[in-house]
């Protein structure tokens, strides 16, 4: 392969499935220059969508920038290190000081090679980065020290760093992810942050036609897809688990003006995340997704709809609703004047692909193969889409921070134009 040693590069450490690296070549056009990653299977799965990326298997740390830069300038260098240790999502488990200090790499690059333009993404607790104590809990009165530190060593290698909290929404993803950002240049140019292209729908710059509103859940779900009834399984449901779909159907359909309605459907989102007690935590198909963990937590409740008469089988108009679900599993539905009643319900978790189009990933995107065409299964799917930057987030830092990079094409837009 010839070199072209003119060309500024761009190196995604930490690639894990893609994300970043699909976010950056749909601003530039162009897969990135080189991928690193310690997982075998993660860069399987990036090499099965990013065929031209030069792909290193191994630890960040046992890579030298100086050998894999190959003289060439170095335009971005973007980092994902490992969230897990910083995420409240972990609890109060101890932390790995090993994990917390990965992010020192983007350090060693400035050192070593000097990219133009450093970006590093994680999770909002970053900024809380300080030491650890013998039982790997953090120091509460360090709090952000070894963070503040970081950012000084960046500084003193002769960038300016400016850093803030991003929503993915905001961008064009259905899903409410927020990220912490960081962004260090040296070429003397101003560090510049994407205007929000998406905002709530009542939004007066919605309104002007200034912004799109934002994407929605119900976009992704593939409606093709049957939701089995919660009646009839061959093992039932925990009992928690029937009262807080319970509580969804009365908070989400039968007790809301504008139940979100699909083919004689109405349907919500029920979040299984661990938490006390059993209080309703769903979410509408008519907003983004929250933000998605590596094990699968989203199940689609339905509830099937007939038109109701208020005679024959069922529940009369003229007496008090029955609670729902109920032997007879129905319960009353007004849409738009028109009464129906509940004849069933139905929940099935969302599939890996909607999770992923959730995340803004392209359609076209390979989530269920490696690159020889060996199958992952989806509880692997699921943990990559969990680790993942949705990719609205890259392509648009790097359209604002390197447009010289930049074009309008990409394989992806081209897929869809076709």
């Amino acid at each position: 392969m010839q070199l072209d040693l003119f060309r500024e590069i761009i190196v995604d450490n930490f690639a894990g499935g893609g994300g970043a690296s699909c976010g950056m070549e749909l601003a530039t056009g162009q897969s990135v220059d080189v991928a690193i990653n310690h997982d075998p299977a993660a860069i399987a799965m990036h090499k099965a969508n990013h065929p031209e990326t030069e792909h290193y298997n191994e630890s960040v740390w046992d890579v030298d920038p100086v050998k894999v830069v190959k003289g060439r300038k170095v335009g971005l260098c973007w980092l994902s290190p490992d969230c897990t240790h910083f995420s409240k999502a972990k609890g109060g488990q101890p932390k790995k000081k090993e994990v917390r200090g990965l992010a020192w790499i983007a350090v060693r690059w400035a050192i070593a090679v000097r990219p133009r333009v450093i970006m590093l993404e994680n999770v909002e607790e970053f900024k809380t980065w300080g030491p650890l104590d013998e039982d790997g809990y953090p120091i509460k009165d360090k709090s952000g020290k070894t963070f503040r530190s970081f950012v000084k060593a960046l500084k003193a290698l002769g960038y300016e760093v400016d850093f803030r909290e991003l929503r993915a929404c905001d961008y064009g993803a259905p899903t409410t992810r927020k990220r912490f950002f960081m962004i260090a240049r040296c070429d003397g140019r101003p560090i510049t942050w994407p205007e929000a292209t998406h905002a709530e729908p009542g939004d007066i710059n919605v309104q002007l036609g200034l912004k799109k509103p934002y994407r929605t859940a119900g976009e992704i779900i593939d409606w093709l897809i049957p939701a089995p009834s919660i009646f009839t399984r061959k093992r039932p449901l925990a009992k928690n688990t029937m009262i807080r779909i319970n509580r969804g159907i009365e908070k989400f359909i039968t007790r809301t003006n504008k139940p979100y309605i699909v083919n004689d459907k109405a349907c919500f989102i029920q979040h299984y995340y661990t938490h006390q007690g059993s209080e309703v935590r769903g979410s509408g198909l008519d907003e983004p997704l929250a933000t998605i963990p590596t094990a699968n937590r989203f199940g689609l409740v339905t509830a099937f709809l007939t038109k109701y008469y208020g005679q024959g089988v069922g529940q009369s108009l003229n007496e008090p609703l029955h609670t729902i679900p109920t032997k007879d599993r129905f319960g009353l539905v007004t849409v738009s004047g028109q009464d129906y009643r509940i004849t069933d319900i139905g929940m099935r978790m969302l599939q890996p692909h909607e999770l992923f189009a959730a995340q803004g990933f392209p359609e076209e995107y390979i989530i269920d193969r490696d690159h020889e065409g060996k199958l992952y299964p989806k509880t692997q799917q699921v943990a990559r889409v969990g680790n993942s930057v949705p990719p609205p987030f890259a392509e648009h830092l790097v359209r604002v921070n390197l447009p010289e990079l930049c074009s309008e094409e990409s394989k992806y837009r081209r897929l869809v134009a076709i």
